[in-house]
């Protein structure tokens, strides 16, 4: 009799588990909605208003050709990584249309924001989660470079899978839940290792200092060892090529025009009206309704910091804030040029803290004041959407035209018989190579890789020219080369060998 009754209580305790974890299912889809709805929002955006026709970018050019069988590989310098060309790999292999590799890409960062929101389940609640992704997504640089080949909106989505669920591990402890967290931290920071090694150690900072305080090593092992793995192949390659890493970082650093004390932070601000590289960042700032929202950005965040603090749930918040500054800290003070995509991890960490302050500040007052001030955050809110989507039809168009000049001018090299296998050098030999179908050479600056004499000599053998900018000199293996106008460039095409 007592068995029965045992059983009977173990049968209710096991359907009320069972029913338990029924009525659990529809609660973790209802708190992924949000997220996920956010997610395919975002992915239609990139694909209505980021061209899926628009031609590949230069920065797009060196990451695609490594991996393309259509098109010489591009001059690979040393700041970059080759996480973009695994990423692409998939499509680009096989197949030249730039249309189906923008479908593709876009629909990869709507996965990737998705899976960088989730990463925070538990932490804050779906509403200030999906609130954050909202805002990061609406952001016309992340539009912008969503469904395009480069590494920064990775970096970004790598940052908040590693932060998020570094969080949630060191919440769960040993757990299960703990050991998933654990997982994640790993995947992030190899993620983020694969696209921008040096951006990687940037964002973890903070994150590290926390690590080894608490003394959590197995969140230490997953952090150190998802960095070192996405990294690795960056580090060999510094010793094939390079003459080791303090050699390859040395030449980075070179490259990007120096790294020490230099104030960027008007480089920055230059560059929100939709300029993709501002080197030299001259010329005057944008309209002030273009760039407030970058300067109210902190204040928000400090604000949502401030929140955070008073609610004593102070560590959720704090950290993503300064893994957002340290990963702002070479891109505003330590670099001589800008460029709005560096920003990109900083703006998704920065996002989750600017939510939770909206969400407060909408519902701050009393009672009859809080629809006014849910009125004024909706205004603004409406604001920020106008102009972030105003400044991205403009980049998208300024960039549809300059991709389609370099159409137009490997159009007339192909007429001056300029055909594969062939080489172009000089201004923007890479994109115009590209586009050609031929290799790229330099015989100086960032771009080096050849010279004049194995120049000459390739001249002998298969088509060659040489393109020089507006007010430029043509180079003096080239001068006796017959002389064309194309566009604004002066091109010297070799006789034939």
């Amino acid at each position: 009799m007592a068995d029965g009754a045992n059983a009977t209580l173990a049968g209710r305790r096991v359907r009320g588990g069972e029913e338990a974890g029924a009525s659990d299912a529809p609660r973790r889809l209802r708190g992924a909605a949000p997220a996920a709805a956010v997610a395919a929002v975002f992915t239609l955006a990139q694909l209505v208003f980021v061209h899926p026709a628009m031609g590949l970018g230069w920065d797009e050019i060196v990451y695609v050709s490594q991996v393309t069988t259509h098109h010489p590989a591009a001059f690979f310098s040393a700041p970059r990584a080759r996480g973009v060309s695994l990423l692409v790999a998939p499509v680009a292999s096989w197949s030249a249309s730039t249309e189906l590799l923008r479908v593709y890409l876009a629909l990869l960062s709507g996965l990737g924001l998705y899976l960088g929101l989730r990463a925070w389940k538990g932490l804050f609640p779906s509403r200030v989660l999906a609130t954050a992704g909202a805002f990061f997504a609406t952001l016309w640089v992340t539009l912008f470079y969503g469904p395009q080949a480069m590494p920064n909106y990775w970096v970004a989505i790598g940052a908040l899978i590693t932060v998020g669920c570094a969080l949630r591990a060191l919440r769960a402890g040993r757990g299960r839940s703990g050991r998933g967290a654990l997982w994640g931290v790993a995947a992030g920071a190899l993620l983020m290792a694969l696209m921008r090694p040096t951006d990687a150690v940037w964002v973890t900072l903070p994150l590290l200092a926390l690590v080894l305080v608490r003394r959590q090593w197995p969140l230490l092992l997953a952090l150190a060892g998802g960095l070192a793995a996405g990294g690795v192949e960056w580090v060999i390659e510094a010793h094939a090529w390079y003459g080791g890493l303090g050699e390859r970082l040395a030449r980075a650093s070179e490259i990007q025009g120096g790294l020490g004390w230099n104030i960027a932070v008007d480089d920055q601000m230059r560059s929100l009206g939709g300029r993709g590289l501002c080197r030299p960042c001259t010329g005057a700032m944008p309209h002030p309704v273009v760039t407030a929202w970058w300067l109210l950005l902190p204040v928000v965040a400090v604000l949502g910091v401030a929140v955070a603090v008073r609610a004593r749930r102070a560590t959720a918040t704090l950290v993503p804030f300064a893994c957002a500054v340290t990963a702002a800290v070479p891109y505003l003070f330590l670099i001589g040029y800008a460029a709005p995509r560096f920003l990109q991890p900083a703006y998704a960490l920065l996002a989750v803290p600017v939510a939770d302050a909206l969400w407060h500040l909408a519902g701050a007052g009393r009672d009859r004041w809080r629809p006014v001030a849910a009125t004024l955050v909706a205004l603004a809110v409406a604001g920020h959407l106008a102009v972030q989507f105003s400044v991205l039809v403009g980049t998208v168009d300024r960039n549809v035209e300059s991709r389609e000049d370099w159409a137009r001018v490997a159009g007339e090299l192909h007429r001056l018989g300029v055909r594969p296998p062939c080489l172009l050098t000089g201004h923007e030999s890479i994109p115009v190579g590209y586009y050609t179908g031929c290799s790229s050479g330099s015989v100086s600056g960032n771009n080096e890789n050849t010279t004049a004499a194995e120049i000459v000599d390739t001249a002998r053998r298969i088509p060659v020219a040489a393109l020089t900018g507006p007010g430029g000199t043509p180079p003096g293996y080239a001068r006796d080369w017959t002389p064309h106008r194309i566009t604004d460039l002066e091109i010297r095409v070799a006789p034939p060998g």
